[in-house]
């Protein structure tokens, strides 16, 4: 569509996709994956996937406190829609049109007269600058600003219509903007009675929340569980991004406090649908009477997403962390093949890299576009970036943790480290003694191999489980020396990523940049990853970025599954046959799942 006065558009349709055509054309019906008829009624109750305890809030937006699991997800409508089998793609959900310009530099959608919120309000332009200039202001976290770090501003052409404008082409941006939540102006507009001024963001706080979304915040227990209830007057549930989707009329999310506690209650029959992280619990725990009568069933479900990477983040604005060789060292004490086959039950694979599984991963040496990339910051990169494309450190076959663990000591020695006494000391006598914050106590049994083997060389690496308020304020303020955080993967990276390495991002309390990474080449390279114009240099730049986070050792990478594995009720849920490539687990079943035998509530 072109409007009067408006420059004539490169991409204007129902939709856009970052490199090609859209799979599904205007028109479509349905997406392949779900099941259009897919009943309507009863409730899936499944377990919170957040590590917290608890939730004190109804804003997910904000810096302080903690909201409920999924209810960003079910409140809040964006402009753009993804599918579950199609990367790098959106469609018109609260937009029935998105035009980009011919020069990249601006991205505009009309909103779809029929878009309502909750409270009847239609979502107009207005609302939608709201959201954007709330998530730009200094109330929610400093992610929304690095990640939109190169959006110059928001414009109302009309009452429905907006233009967001880029300070440079950028093609993933039109997606970016496009999956921003879209929340009302209505929500929390009143007075604080302290001020005599209007709310201020941050203290908009269990005000309840005014979406566009299928659900909407019914039955809580403060703090504990949480019922989203389905809204059937849904303005959305018609539309070919949305039929088949949102059936159930209750998803109650339950929180447990310990893992313990949340198995035995899905043996029980507390909840319906409970997906597993641990080796251990699915080969030897997730059993009994329900499990032998067919009511529980365990499935595990192979998808083609990114492998992500998680990993131990080692935090370089501390010493000795700040050194490349003794980041090096401690990642050669992982011995990872003998956790895969002792504590695993080798249910995992190594994590490769920032792109496994993607076609952003490097191999090799370095292609002569990655060189191009590469080459202007070669005195400021570690020399192995030039080389073949990192690899962790391996036990098995010609390879063992005593030649690992040697190498470690001669790259020990070259940063001025020594061993007197028993300890590894640096010239000052000083040891070398390290912390690992974690959140729970759990995590000591998966540590606690490492530690060993670190001992060997003389590093002392203590573990240290605090509660999670605790551990969310240091890692807001970079108050560690060590963490495990599990990233995750995606086949189109962008601005993110300057939030994640970025230099900016480093000096930014509670930016994602936990390693405190700060490279003038990381920048470059994740700009033009963000600028690329053309599929292949996009690639370029992703693989450049992969050789020099991989080479300079800011993370010891840890493992990663290619299938969700999911214990469900199947006496009370059905499920399409097959899951759609890249879907996140639960998320799949609160989406596309429904209720057998389900207790209607009515349709409008």
């Amino acid at each position: 569509m072109v409007l009067v006065g408006w420059s004539p558009s490169l991409w204007a349709a129902h939709g856009y996709a970052l490199w090609g055509q859209l799979k599904y054309p205007d028109g479509f019906i349905h997406f392949d994956y779900v099941n259009p008829v897919a009943p309507k009624g009863g409730e899936l109750r499944l377990v919170s996937n957040q590590r917290i305890s608890t939730f004190d809030k109804y804003n997910p937006f904000t810096l302080r406190g903690s909201a409920p699991a999924y209810l960003s997800n079910l409140l809040f409508d964006s402009l753009l829609a993804g599918a579950l089998d199609e990367n790098g793609a959106g469609y018109g959900l609260l937009a029935d049109d998105v035009s980009v310009a011919p020069d990249r530099l601006s991205v505009t959608f009309r909103l779809r007269d029929t878009a309502r919120f909750h409270n009847g309000d239609p979502v107009l332009a207005a609302d939608v600058k709201h959201s954007y200039d709330t998530l730009m202001g200094p109330y929610t976290s400093p992610a929304y600003k690095t990640i939109l770090q190169d959006v110059a501003g928001l414009d109302v052409l009309g009452e429905r219509t907006v233009r967001y404008r880029f300070k440079r082409p950028n093609r993933e941006l039109p997606l970016t903007v496009g999956g921003l939540p879209v929340f009302s102006r209505a929500w929390g507009d009143q007075i604080d009675p302290q001020t005599g001024q209007r709310k201020t963001f941050d203290k908009v706080v269990t005000d309840m929340p005014i979406g566009s979304g299928p659900y909407r915040i019914g039955p809580v227990q403060f703090g504990k569980d949480i019922t989203y209830v389905r809204d059937p007057a849904y303005w959305a549930r018609d539309l070919p991004v949305r039929r088949g989707t949102a059936n159930f009329d209750r998803i109650t999310v339950k929180i447990y406090k310990d893992n313990t506690a949340r198995l035995e209650a899905l043996k029980a029959g507390e909840f319906d649908l409970m997906r597993f992280f641990s080796a251990g619990d699915w080969a030897r725990r997730v059993n009994g009477k329900r499990f032998d009568t067919g009511e529980l069933v365990k499935g595990e479900f192979s998808h083609r997403l990114p492998m992500g990477f998680q990993s131990y983040v080692l935090n370089t604005r501390r010493p000795p962390l700040d050194d490349i060789r003794v980041r090096e060292a401690l990642g050669l004490a992982v011995d990872y093949e003998w956790m895969n086959r002792q504590m695993f039950y080798n249910a995992y694979q190594r994590v490769q890299g920032l792109f496994g599984n993607t076609d952003c991963a490097p191999q090799g040496t370095p292609a002569p576009d990655e060189l191009a990339l590469l080459e202007p910051w070669r005195k400021q990169l570690p020399p192995a970036v030039f080389g073949p494309m990192y690899r962790p450190p391996r036990t098995d076959g010609e390879h063992s943790l005593r030649d690992n663990l040697k190498r470690a000591q001669s790259l020990l020695r070259e940063a001025g480290w020594a061993v007197k006494d028993g300890r590894l000391r640096n010239a000052q006598g000083e040891p070398m003694s390290l912390e690992y914050l974690d959140s729970a106590e759990t995590g000591a049994r998966v540590v606690t191999p490492w530690i060993r083997n670190l001992n060997k060389l003389g590093v002392e690496l203590r573990f240290r489980p605090v509660d999670f308020a605790l551990y969310q304020q240091r890692l807001r303020g970079f108050e560690f020396d060590i963490i495990s955080i599990a990233y995750g993967g995606t086949n189109n990276p962008g601005a993110e990523y300057a939030d994640l390495f970025g230099s900016q991002a480093a000096k930014t309390p509670d930016s994602g940049n936990f390693s405190g990474a700060a490279s003038p080449a990381v920048d470059a390279i994740i700009r033009r990853m963000t600028e690329a114009d053309t599929e292949d240099g996009f690639l370029a730049a992703c693989r450049a970025l992969d050789r020099v986070i991989s080479h300079s050792h800011y993370l010891i990478p840890q493992w990663t599954a290619t299938t969700h594995r999911m214990a469900y009720n199947a006496w009370r849920l059905a499920r399409p046959k097959d899951m759609p490539p890249y879907a996140a687990g639960e998320t799949w079943a609160m989406d596309t799942w429904w209720a057998r035998n389900p207790i209607h509530t009515g349709e409008p």
